[in-house]
């Protein structure tokens, strides 16, 4: 039996923030990067943090943050996990997340010529630079995540130095496979904002139920 860690992102309102509290998730994700839908400010994220018990962890996510606006967040909303999600190199993600004394684990987007090697190198480098995990989502030339794509599951190395975060299209539907076959075994974790919307930015409370029922019915 594999028990994967859920983490609900891209939460914008207080009402689904609590039906997730209610069902027991392990993260909730707040994504500070204004282009998305799923965009909360500052104000927003404080309101949605004051109401959480003291066990669930707040994930910031950004994409590309200057120093500036980086430490504007650290100063302006209290999470506890970093979530770099762009261009961001190792290096960077080191530098900032040790400034704001904050772990981080950090999104690879997985292309089509990626393989299980590529990733694994990845990742080594993500481990060498203190990241406390890592993030395989969908590539989409566009877009920074949230595209409800998924990518080949295969290419999920089983030898991964850094616990590992699946992301990309899934839903209350797929989502069951994953605890049914050896993938699970290769992960730590589950990511799901756009499969459990009625629409972008909102969620839907069947969605979100069924999800939760749904993998742990069957890890």
């Amino acid at each position: 039996m594999t028990t994967l860690a859920i983490k609900f992102c891209g939460l914008t309102n207080a009402d689904d923030l609590r039906c997730a509290v209610q069902l027991g998730v392990d993260a909730v994700g707040l994504v500070f990067y204004p282009p998305s839908p799923r965009y909360v400010d500052f104000d927003t994220a404080n309101a949605l943090v004051a109401g959480l018990p003291p066990f669930i962890s707040v994930v910031a996510l950004v994409v590309n943050m200057s120093d500036d606006e980086f430490m504007a967040l650290v100063g302006s909303v209290p999470f506890d996990v970093v979530q770099f999600h762009g261009d961001e190199s190792p290096a960077d993600c080191q530098r900032l997340a040790s400034l704001a004394k904050k772990r981080w684990y950090k999104a690879i987007r997985v292309q089509p010529s990626d393989t299980t090697d590529s990733l694994l190198n990845q990742i080594n480098e993500l481990k060498t630079h203190g990241a406390s995990g890592v993030l395989l989502d969908a590539y989409h030339p566009d877009k920074f995540g949230g595209t409800g794509q998924s990518f080949d599951w295969s290419k999920i190395p089983d030898n991964s130095p850094l616990p590992i975060i699946l992301a990309g299209g899934l839903t209350p539907d797929n989502v069951s496979s994953i605890a049914q076959n050896t993938l699970a075994s290769r992960l730590y974790g589950l990511d799901v904002s756009g499969g459990i919307e009625s629409s972008k930015g909102k969620k839907d409370p069947t969605k979100m139920q069924t999800f939760i029922q749904n993998i742990k019915v069957t890890s």
